[in-house]
């Protein structure tokens, strides 16, 4: 007997707006080149790469306005940071007939730049978004956040995702060197969390991070 699939898991939300024309053309675009005998984790894989590498991982520019966080938002930026891209995916799932919601954790890099070290005041990056997939009735923890360019350009192993396993940090860089290590799960959301998330960031960050 299979896992019974929640419609939540498949619907839109404010947030999460899988209806969007944005999002429509966004998965249209990423799934061009699927063959007619795709499978849903195909897809899957499909979308992951077209988010992780159609837009630049960037964690300076972090908006207090909803607006900015919707996936129809986000389809249509060049950069973003883990969160937005992870609504991005999630939304791009439920359009394709995938399953997904949002995961969150707290995790510590260790191999974080001075720049924004200096800019956070630590190295724990709190409320770490990534997608989850429902695929073959077993569900993935998906992060798509870091692009492949950026990987390597600081000799972080590149993240994959098959279809087959977890696509998380990973917990050394190519150089054996620690690099992510989760502290903290927040558990799983059929939605954007954004006022507690803001909330955590502005206790953990203080109010001139935001912005």
């Amino acid at each position: 007997m299979g896992l019974t699939v929640d419609p939540a898991w498949l619907e839109p939300t404010w947030f999460i707006d899988s209806d969007s024309a944005e999002v429509g053309e966004f998965v249209n675009q990423a799934l061009a080149d699927a063959s007619p005998e795709a499978t849903e984790s195909d897809k899957a894989v499909a979308l992951f790469h077209a988010v992780r590498d159609g837009l630049r991982y960037d964690p300076y520019e972090i908006s207090t306005e909803p607006e900015v966080y919707k996936a129809s938002s986000v389809a249509k930026s060049s950069s973003n940071w883990c969160t937005p891209k992870s609504v991005l995916l999630t939304a791009a799932a439920r359009r394709a007939g995938i399953p997904a919601r949002l995961g969150f954790a707290d995790v510590r890099n260790h191999l974080t730049t001075e720049k924004l070290s200096a800019k956070m005041g630590t190295d724990l990056f709190s409320w770490h978004g990534y997608s989850e997939l429902l695929l073959d009735d077993r569900w993935f923890k998906v992060s798509s956040a870091f692009n492949i360019e950026l990987c390597d350009r600081f000799g972080v192993k590149v993240l994959e995702f098959d279809g087959t396993e977890d696509a998380l940090m990973h917990a050394y860089d190519q150089s054996g060197q620690r690099h992510m290590e989760y502290v903290k799960q927040h558990g799983s959301f059929n939605d954007l969390p954004l006022e507690e998330i803001l909330a955590d960031f502005t206790k953990t960050y203080g109010a001139e991070f935001m912005g």
